[in-house]
């Protein structure tokens, strides 16, 4: 008798610890969060991350590994660092994008910087999420020229890959996936706690007397910069015809193409001012190459044509007033807090 119950106990001891093993080799592994940083001038409970994509770790980890992969290009010479370099602001130092085979493209490669605040992407918003956007180049003829099939299998035969994507998504490698990791990435492209902010900040001597000047004037109803450059990330994140571009014979349309109103011909997204310095050429197609040339732009009312925005006149600024917008611009380059590549 005391043998059977010996043995019965042996079988219930192994069941539980087959149920065990079973339970451990079945359970997700934890993913570990990531501690994003939002500096000094920026609105924490204004980041746009996606319920189903939330950061982690290791899918930021993954995504800056795929950010400057250039095998995800059709030839292999082209990244999304190509036209997003670190360096420039994020943006490529060039008037339009250049991709694969020194191909052109139509528009002028925009920063990536606090896009954790955006609420659509590209200049003429027609992605709504980065996850979204990511795929554009990915596919795009002129920039990596790519198809989202052949990307997922060059990135699914490196092992190295294999056990990222295990590690960060526990699922297999999909173009779902692809971009998940790398839009959360970018979402760690923060930048802030410039001159400006310290001023705002309390720090009455953070910016020089020409650069006071200049705030003033931006913030003044006489100039009304902050009717489209507004809040925290110094955007309203809508979309204005300027003019820029519009004297050509082919007038890019900008949003019109995306929403089919005529309205909305030849506008833009308005940009952020953030690292503003550091991520010229302006506008979208990259035709002004400096600052002052900006500021010239706008105190001439930009370039007048039937759908320009209302907020855009003539500024008759002083020369004095150009150099105090100038110094105030160049008081916006942040301190960044994304980690070294």
């Amino acid at each position: 008798m005391v043998g059977r119950f010996r043995a019965v106990g042996y079988f219930l001891a192994l069941c539980l610890s087959l149920t065990a093993q079973s339970c451990q080799k079945s359970a997700a592994p934890v993913a570990e969060s990531y501690p994003l940083e939002i500096p000094l001038g920026l609105d924490a409970n204004a980041q746009n991350i996606p319920i189903d994509n939330p950061l982690t770790a290791a899918k930021v980890e993954l995504g800056r590994q795929l950010f400057f992969d250039k095998r995800l290009s059709a030839d292999g010479t082209v990244a999304c660092v190509t036209c997003h370099n670190p360096f420039l602001g994020f943006t490529d130092g060039q008037s339009v994008a250049i991709g694969i085979e020194q191909r052109e493209g139509m528009r002028n490669s925009p920063t990536v910087i606090n896009r954790l605040f955006g609420r659509s992407q590209f200049w003429d918003g027609r992605a709504g999420s980065l996850e979204e956007q990511v795929l554009g180049p990915l596919e795009n003829t002129v920039e990596m020229a790519n198809t989202l099939e052949e990307v997922v299998a060059t990135v699914a035969a490196d092992p190295h890959y294999q056990r990222s994507f295990r590690k960060a998504f526990d699922a297999e490698i999909t173009i779902t996936t692809v971009a998940k990791a790398i839009a959360s990435f970018e979402r760690t492209l923060v930048s802030g706690n410039s001159l400006y902010d310290q001023f705002k900040g309390g720090n009455a001597t953070a910016l020089s007397e020409s650069a006071q000047r200049g705030l003033a004037l931006f913030e003044s109803n006489r100039l009304n910069c902050t009717a489209c450059h507004s809040g925290h990330n110094l955007t309203n994140e809508a979309f204005r015809n300027n003019g820029a571009g519009m004297d050509s014979a082919d007038p890019d349309s900008g949003r019109f193409k995306v929403t089919g109103r005529q309205a909305d011909f030849g506008a833009f997204k308005v940009p952020t001012l953030r690292d503003i310095p550091r991520t010229a050429p302006y506008m979208h197609d990259g035709s002004l190459s400096t600052l002052p040339e900006v500021v010239d732009f706008y105190d001439r009312g930009g370039i007048a044509n039937e759908y320009q925005s209302g907020e855009i006149r003539k500024l008759n600024l002083t020369v004095q007033e150009k150099r105090d917008l100038v110094a105030f611009l160049q008081s916006l380059n942040g301190r960044n807090t994304w980690r070294s590549f």
